[in-house]
């Protein structure tokens, strides 16, 4: 299922940035729309964007190995500083040569800074200036993250993209605390610089905060830019905010931000978000969701997710998506997938090569649209097959303000009438 590179027949970059690690060629723009196709160069591969990176948490994918996912044509994948720190440790990493060797990953790795678990883990967390102590999920014991350990494993790691070290609250916080963990989190970035040892070899990302306070997060981008990183990451959202305040961050920050770098919204994976959030000019995703939820059994497709385990699906000859040429839909049917979902491992395995291969295509399909300056088109289609005419009014919203009107009739007559809904769950179908 590997492709080579679709923008091969394009000309000269539009516009392009050049770090000493990282060089980002912005290829092919929507005439109508912030969404852009680019080619990002990185020291293990080039990647092309927009790009969705599955999450291997733990240096692997559950249900799945590296060369499969080579398969499935994945460019970059992510792993957590936090999780790697404790176990198998930044000495056995860097005596390894890596995570790209220790994990045989030939292609682009990123690494999160280890943030994200004060919110995940936070009864188990105390922040202070100096950072964040945890207890160990692994034997129990005390320890102190602070900016320049969160640098010193990701540097022992060797990803491409490294994460800062930022102060995370929930994105559903208010009050003093969110301004209090924006400026925090530029003063561990600046921390973060001054401790990276390998500029040539790994690229930091700052990530801009602020909680959903327009004015905060406008700060935080500003500040951000002023330090001229490779490219910059959107944070602290997808934490079960009200949708049409999260697309607003992300539209106000893609504005400020560098037109000629990478945007990378973390912890987005619904495949809405990612058709809404390349049209608002984001280049990178990444989300445990098409992994996690296929170990439930869901089967990920244009309409919204497939249950396997209902019994419906128990004579069901037909494989998950006649459209799909991934190895599970090429060779396993519906029927066969409900006798082994969440009970084998050969289930799990399955509907998680599917479910990549949906992602993958998915962001395929947005990058050729966006080549061919027909995305508008692809995200009515796109929305009229996953919602029909009930699309939530935040992603009518969301694309309104990026010029796609979908209430007023295209030329094959589709019209939304949107609904005052959150859609924060994944639709079954």
């Amino acid at each position: 299922m590997t492709t080579g590179d679709e923008f091969a027949h394009l000309g000269a970059p539009l516009e392009s940035s050049t770090s000493p690690a990282l060089r980002f060629e912005v290829l092919a723009r929507c005439s109508t729309t912030r969404a852009r196709a680019s080619r990002m160069h990185l020291p293990h591969y080039t990647a092309r964007t927009p790009m969705f990176m599955p999450v291997g948490t733990m240096g692997s994918i559950k249900g799945i190995t590296p060369k499969q996912l080579e398969d499935l044509d994945c460019h970059v994948i992510l792993g957590n500083t936090y999780h790697l720190g404790s176990q198998p440790g930044p000495e056995l990493l860097e005596e390894a040569g890596g995570l790209h060797r220790f994990m045989a990953w030939g292609r682009g790795l990123l690494t999160d800074s280890g943030g994200f678990q004060m919110v995940s883990l936070l009864k188990l967390a105390k922040i202070t200036e100096d950072g964040v102590e945890f207890e160990n999920p692994h034997d129990g014991k005390m320890m102190m993250l602070t900016p320049e350990m969160s640098i010193g494993v990701q540097n022992a790691i060797g990803a491409d993209i490294m994460m800062q070290l930022d102060d995370v609250v929930s994105s559903l916080t208010t009050g003093p605390r969110v301004e209090e963990a924006m400026w925090r989190s530029i003063r561990w970035l600046d921390r973060s610089i001054k401790a990276h040892k390998r500029p040539g070899e790994q690229n930091l990302f700052p990530i801009v905060q602020g909680g959903l306070d327009p004015a905060l997060r406008t700060l935080s981008a500003q500040e951000l830019v002023r330090r001229g990183a490779p490219g910059y990451a959107i944070g602290g959202l997808s934490g079960g905010e009200a949708k049409g305040a999260f697309w607003r961050m992300v539209a106000l920050s893609t504005g400020i931000l560098p037109t000629s770098k990478p945007r990378y919204c973390m912890g987005v994976g619904y495949a809405e978000d990612l058709v809404v959030c390349s049209a608002l000019g984001v280049d990178m995703y990444d989300c445990v969701f098409p992994t996690r939820t296929a170990r439930f059994g869901n089967a990920l497709v244009r309409t919204g997710s497939l249950s396997l385990r209902q019994g419906r699906f128990r004579d069901d000859t037909r494989p998950i998506d006649s459209d799909c040429t991934c190895l599970t839909c090429a060779n396993y049917s519906r029927a066969y997938l409900h006798t082994s979902v969440t009970r084998e491992t050969t289930g799990c395995h399955l509907v998680t090569v599917h479910n990549i291969a949906f992602q993958m295509r998915l962001m395929r399909d947005i990058r050729e649209a966006i080549v061919a300056d027909r995305f508008p088109q692809f995200v009515r289609s796109f929305m009229e097959t996953r919602f029909g005419r009930t699309v939530p009014l935040w992603i009518v919203q969301a694309l309104q303000s990026v010029g796609v009107d979908l209430t007023t009739p295209d030329a094959t007559g589709y019209v939304a009438a949107p609904i005052d809904s959150d859609f924060q769950k994944e639709p079954n179908v």
